[in-house]
């Protein structure tokens, strides 16, 4: 009777391996190797640009900390320029809300690009010239930047500007978007109620109030200049191409709604 033939498999009990002569243990197979100690998903990636929710909660976690810290400065600082904690605070709250709003209604839509915080180079060149102009003349003049009735003034438009900006974007619901769209969808309605009944495009009425209220806020005078010059700019070509699209979408029912709605805002009709 001929010997049993070798068994040509691989067993493992515990930490320990069968010892029979008859059993061969085979090599590791790349699938039983052992895991190593980090995986793809261990990687951490942030401030990298992508829709990452690593990415997203620390914008959030870092937003809330600025504005924090900027009521903090504002109110518990000796110092006399208490706007300075103020336009970190607005600002930061400023995208914290572009972010909730899209998250509240547009959930499909919804990315790390919603809170507008990498909207353009040109955005961050206005915001960081206005940082730079506040220091230097605040260095230069200490006198010119306290806070006085010019703050206040200021400080008034920035709270309309959010106000009718976020009031806009909770009224539009799901209607809203930050990019001009070129087809209309199912659900897409013309909103004329609320807010929308008052003024023409009021998300735009609102930045465009909140961004000059913060440079007299600032009490910038040349980038208060700036400002005003390309924010008009800006609104007059986009609010311009939206309409038209608009007027496609809607035909009639815009022409009626556009010829008894200002959009408040100087120079644009």
């Amino acid at each position: 009777m001929s010997s049993t033939p070798s068994l040509n498999i691989r067993r493992v009990l515990g930490d320990e391996t069968d010892s029979d002569p008859n059993i061969q243990l085979l090599p590791s197979s790349p699938s039983t190797k052992p895991s190593s100690k980090y995986s793809v998903k261990d990687e951490i990636h942030i401030f990298d640009g992508r829709n990452t929710p690593q990415n997203i909660s620390v914008y959030g976690f870092l937003l809330g900390m600025v504005c924090s810290a900027g009521i903090m400065f504002a109110i518990l600082s000796d110092s006399h320029i208490p706007q300075f904690g103020i336009f970190l605070a607005a600002l930061s709250l400023f995208h914290f809300l572009e972010y909730i709003a899209t998250a509240l209604f547009n959930a499909d839509k919804l990315s790390l690009d919603s809170y507008l915080i990498n909207h353009s180079a040109h955005y961050h060149a206005a915001h960081a010239a206005a940082l730079i102009e506040f220091l230097v003349e605040y260095y230069l003049f200490p006198s010119y930047k306290t806070f006085g009735w010019i703050n206040y003034a200021g400080l008034l438009l920035v709270i309309v500007g959010q106000a009718c900006r976020t009031i806009a974007m909770f009224s539009c619901r799901h209607n809203f978007s930050h990019h001009i769209v070129d087809y209309k969808e199912n659900d897409h309605v013309l909103v004329q109620h609320g807010i929308y009944s008052v003024m023409r495009h009021p998300s735009y009425f609102g930045f465009y109030w909140w961004a000059i209220g913060v440079q007299v806020l600032l009490i910038n005078p040349v980038c208060l200049g700036l400002f005003v010059y390309w924010l008009q700019k800006f609104f007059s070509e986009r609010i311009q191409y939206e309409e038209h699209t608009l007027h496609r979408f809607f035909g009639q029912e815009w022409i009626n709604y556009k010829s008894k709605t200002p959009t408040l805002m100087p120079f644009i009709a």
